[in-house]
């Protein structure tokens, strides 16, 4: 990720005891990015986003800080900023509705699994609408990811001298969709649009293998897709799948799980932008 660190050293709030922890908590989040290749370190990173926009409301209650975003030469930077709060809260809607989309084919898939009244054929449909209803949110995923751009080229030039508060806030946003990134990368899994659905899960599968042998955190979503190409596999060739019935049943409940995690933080985030938002509108209109 490019540098952003860019703070005028003269302003005052440098002094205040909670930007020692805020830095602490932006380093933490950017040495993470680099391992973000697990539901556990998503979470976390997630977690720890609110962590920093606690921080960030503590600064923004200070009365200097506030003196400094109503001057006149700050007011377009913060409405960047403000416009980039659009952009997450935008990005943190997409994220709800296809986690909220994945969850539900997860479930239905499972009931399936678990009634099997339709046989070998209807249970391969229900298999064949999940991975369609991955295949959807991937796609909303990537084209919610579009605005990339936006963020980088609208950041703070590195000679620029501005408000030490608004290069802060310009930081948090910027994490913020940094972290955003690194979970829809982790959910969506997806290496290559070219290649074959299948042979993508057993390259997949073939990593996952690897990834433990070496106690490395395997991808729920990657072990899902894995273990339901090995249950279709073994319904082609006619063979005895009670094995991989019973993997798929424990990878989907997995993924469950996690979905459920990335919801609850998502959920958390989306709060938090929108006080921090409210906050800094208020501060506007004083």
């Amino acid at each position: 990720m490019a540098a952003y660190h860019v703070r005028s050293n003269s302003f005052p709030s440098r002094q205040h005891p909670i930007i020692p922890e805020f830095d602490a908590l932006l380093c933490r989040l950017r040495s993470s990015e680099a391992t973000s290749s697990s539901s556990s370190y998503v979470s976390s990173n997630l977690n720890g986003l609110q962590d920093l926009h606690d921080c960030l409301d503590k600064l923004l209650s200070l009365p200097l800080n506030q003196q400094a975003l109503s001057k006149e030469q700050n007011q377009k930077k913060v409405d960047v900023v403000l416009d980039g709060s659009l952009r997450l809260l935008d990005l943190c809607n997409t994220a709800k509705d296809a986690l909220l989309q994945m969850k539900e084919s997860t479930q239905e898939l499972q009931s399936a699994m678990r009634r099997k009244h339709g046989g070998e054929i209807s249970l391969s449909s229900e298999v064949k609408k999940f991975l369609s209803s991955r295949k959807m949110m991937k796609k909303a995923l990537s084209k919610a990811m579009e605005n990339k751009s936006k963020f980088s080229t609208s950041s703070l030039k590195k000679e620029e001298q501005t408000a030490e508060i608004v290069s802060i806030l310009r930081e948090v946003e910027l994490i913020t969709f940094s972290v955003f990134e690194s979970m829809v990368s982790f959910v969506s899994e997806s290496k290559s649009s070219k290649a074959n659905s299948w042979s993508l899960v057993s390259k997949v599968m073939k990593s996952r293998r690897v990834a433990c042998e070496g106690v490395i955190e395997c991808n729920e979503f990657a072990s899902a897709d894995g273990a339901l190409a090995s249950l279709i596999s073994n319904k082609i060739k006619k063979t005895d799948n009670k094995v991989e019935e019973i993997n798929v049943q424990n990878e989907l409940q997995s993924v469950e799980s996690c979905i459920q995690d990335l919801e609850q933080g998502v959920e958390r985030l989306y709060r938090r932008l929108i006080k921090t938002r409210v906050s800094l509108l208020n501060i506007l209109n004083n």
